[in-house]
């Protein structure tokens, strides 16, 4: 029997925290919350100061006897569940099953599971906190008292199984929004001029933008005009006119947020946000790394805050001591400004360890957590380092009455680029290598290149995009950026093609409706204020207060929807497949893992079946189509229309392509977004890259 118990939320933790600690201690997992309000109601008694009703989880009740034996045999129990909100109010509610004095100082935090974090944390018990036990059910109790109260009537008037939220709804608006400005949208024609040059007796060619007149800037808008600017130009000497260079710092990027990580994972990793949030999770619980036991590798990975312990960043300055020369290492510790409705509990997401480079822990975890692992540790060893240098040029080239313009930029020191760069949503990158330029100096002629171009709309938001903007309006917070993409993914409002989010016609109806009953919930600037007084909770400020002033416009709001909303029906697809059970012509339908068939004579007629995607190959086996289908788990996979009675199947992508080697089929394999050509013939060797997707 152990004297102490210790309680985290997950097996995994657990694991790692066990390792820890000697035989006195037993640690166990709570599998996250143990009640919660109910899913069959609203769960709040809105009369009576929106007293919340908490009921046992359903399947936790064995776990719950368990933990409260488990309690009774220790002499003291310790509440370890995470170093936030939620954490704390998971602690909150194991108090009060466990029968825990509330005055008892049982709480124990630490942002890395690691040995010495652990052990401080276990010298260092506080007290529950209950303002931010407070903030956590505040918001649990609006995002209740929105959803259950909003959605019914979305049930109602347009389909079953919809929902609405205080977060989700605003994130749908925002998509259909950009969507309406898109379809909105008329192009502009313009032309670009470009001249490519070079130095007498020199190889290297330039480029110089067209820019106008000594009058300044000219705007071209069509053919005519650009043929005037060309015909100017016969002949032209091109001269250098002005030159100016200098040199160009640029600093690191700052250690990773959770917005900011979501965001380059999604640009570098082509990670969707969930997986991002999925891995980061595993790497922070601890995993089993060879020669070194069971570690956790990164600080707490929900965090809106830039600051970085000393001792991380002295480390950082040890590990860059070893490894690069002086030049590399700022005189002072890097300071990064957090913004101003962060929560600065937290460090930023950064490696526990910095010696614990990528290198040496790539034997122990699988390739998605060492891409991620070595993304958190290349970010935060940069933004350690010292500014890159650049050397600058900037020249002003006159062609008769006409002037261009040339920029340019050469890397004088790499500074923290020598570890890692950060990436940008807009991946255009100019690389234009300008040699050493003196006024007055002629220059030869290669190519005028004229270019017709035309305006485009804003691009669509992608995950990393709308969690950006998210962020920058104050809507939700760092945990809640994943679980309210997924939730509207899930629920069809929105859906994803490569990396681009757009509205679909269940969206854009929801939102319409939304935007004209419940103008508040879809507002950002009224979002991001309710965020902003939900914050305040946990700074002491009155939980119930908070609610009171949200609730009483919006129960005249709710009345006067009820007694306004139009019913809004929205026909299925027909198709022109017979039903083969009743001989309806099916319907198209939108379910969690896209589109599928199903029978209109429901519920009398039950049967629905996956759309068949015709993928134009034919089956190797039997010679029927192959068609594009997805397994329950929404995977994409090949198989033969004749299925059950033809078996073949393939992960790969089937080619309308012979084996050079034996005259099977060909696949596609692609993998990390390598495409790689396989043969389908087991017994045939034959494999071709065919490069990056």
């Amino acid at each position: 029997m152990a004297d102490y118990l210790v309680i985290v939320e997950s097996p995994s933790k657990a694991g790692t925290i066990k390792k820890y600690l000697g035989k006195n201690y037993k640690v166990v997992a709570s599998m996250g919350h143990l009640v919660d309000l109910p899913k069959s109601q609203i769960g709040v008694d809105i009369k009576n100061n929106f007293e919340p009703k908490y009921i046992t989880i359903r399947g936790k009740g064995d776990l719950m006897s368990k933990l409260k034996k488990d309690a009774k045999e220790a002499k003291k129990v310790y509440l370890a569940t995470d170093p936030d909100r939620e954490g704390e109010a998971i602690s909150w509610h194991l108090a009060n099953v466990l029968s825990l004095d509330a005055k008892d100082k049982n709480r124990i935090t630490f942002n890395e599971i690691t040995k010495t974090a652990v052990k401080e944390g276990l010298k260092n018990p506080r007290q529950l906190d209950t303002n931010l036990v407070d903030a956590q059910q505040a918001r649990r109790i609006l995002d209740r008292i929105v959803g259950y109260q909003i959605s019914p009537l979305l049930w109602k008037n347009v389909r079953k199984g919809l929902s609405a939220g205080r977060v989700q709804s605003v994130v749908t608006k925002l998509i259909c929004d950009r969507e309406a400005e898109i379809d909105a949208f008329t192009p502009k024609e313009y032309w670009s001029l470009t001249a490519k040059l070079n130095k007498e007796k020199a190889k290297q060619v330039f480029e110089s933008k067209f820019y106008g007149n000594k009058n300044g800037k000219i705007e071209v808008s069509s053919k005519e005009e650009m043929d005037k600017i060309l015909s100017g130009l016969e002949n032209a000497e091109f001269i250098v006119d002005a030159v100016k260079t200098g040199v160009k710092e640029r600093k690191p990027a700052p250690p990773f947020t959770t917005s900011t990580l979501q965001q380059e994972a999604s640009r570098k990793l082509n990670f969707a946000s969930k997986r991002t949030m999925r891995i980061a999770q595993s790497l922070y619980e601890g995993l089993e790394i060879k020669g070194k036991g069971t570690l956790g590798l990164i600080t707490y990975m929900r965090t809106d805050s830039l600051r970085i312990s000393t001792e991380a960043s002295l480390a950082a300055k040890s590990y860059l001591s070893q490894n690069f020369t002086e030049n590399y290492i700022p005189k002072y510790i890097p300071q990064y400004k957090t913004k101003k409705n962060a929560q600065d509990a937290h460090e930023a997401i950064r490696p526990t360890d910095v010696f614990l480079t990528p290198d040496l822990v790539k034997a122990s975890l699988k390739p998605e957590q060492y891409r991620l692992y070595k993304l958190i540790w290349s970010r935060f060893v940069a933004s350690q380092m010292t500014s890159a240098i650049y050397d600058t040029i900037s020249a002003d080239i006159s062609a008769n009455d006409y002037i261009f313009k040339t920029t340019g930029s050469k890397i004088k020191f790499a500074g923290f680029t020598a570890i890692y760069e950060e990436s940008t949503d807009d991946e255009k990158k100019e690389n234009n290598s300008v040699p050493s330029l003196e006024k007055g100096e002629i220059l030869n002629l290669k190519e005028l290149m004229p270019k017709q171009n035309f305006t485009t709309p804003p691009p669509r938001y992608t995950e990393a995009t709308i969690i950006r903007t998210m962020e920058e309006n104050g809507i939700g917070r760092p945990s809640t950026y994943s679980p309210t993409i997924s939730t509207i993914l899930e629920r069809g409002y929105i859906k994803k093609e490569g990396k681009a989010l757009f509205p679909t016609d269940l969206g854009k109806i929801v939102t319409a409706l939304m935007e004209k009953h419940f103008q508040d919930i879809v507002d950002v600037d009224f979002t991001a204020n309710m965020e902003k007084q939900l914050d305040e909770v946990e700074e002491g400020r009155e939980w119930t207060a908070v609610l009171k002033d949200f609730y009483t416009p919006f129960e005249e709001t709710l009345k006067k929807a009820e007694s306004q909303i139009e019913k809004v029906e929205i026909k299925d697809e027909e198709t022109d497949i017979p039903c083969e059970k009743c001989g309806r012509m099916m319907v198209v339908k939108q379910g969690r893992f896209g589109k599928f068939l199903a029978c209109p004579g429901f519920p009398e007629c039950r049967n629905t079946k996956s759309i068949a995607v015709e993928l134009g190959v034919d089956c190797p086996k039997c010679g029927g189509k192959i068609l594009v289908k997805k397994s329950a788990k929404g995977k994409k996979y090949f198989g033969c229309e004749n299925n059950p009675t033809c078996d073949f199947m393939s992960w790969d992508e089937p080619l309308n392509r012979k084996c050079p080697d034996c005259g099977s089929m060909l696949v596609l394999n692609v993998f990390r977004g390598h495409k790689t050509l396989k043969c389908t013939n087991d017994d045939c060797k034959f494999t071709q890259k065919e490069g990056k997707k």
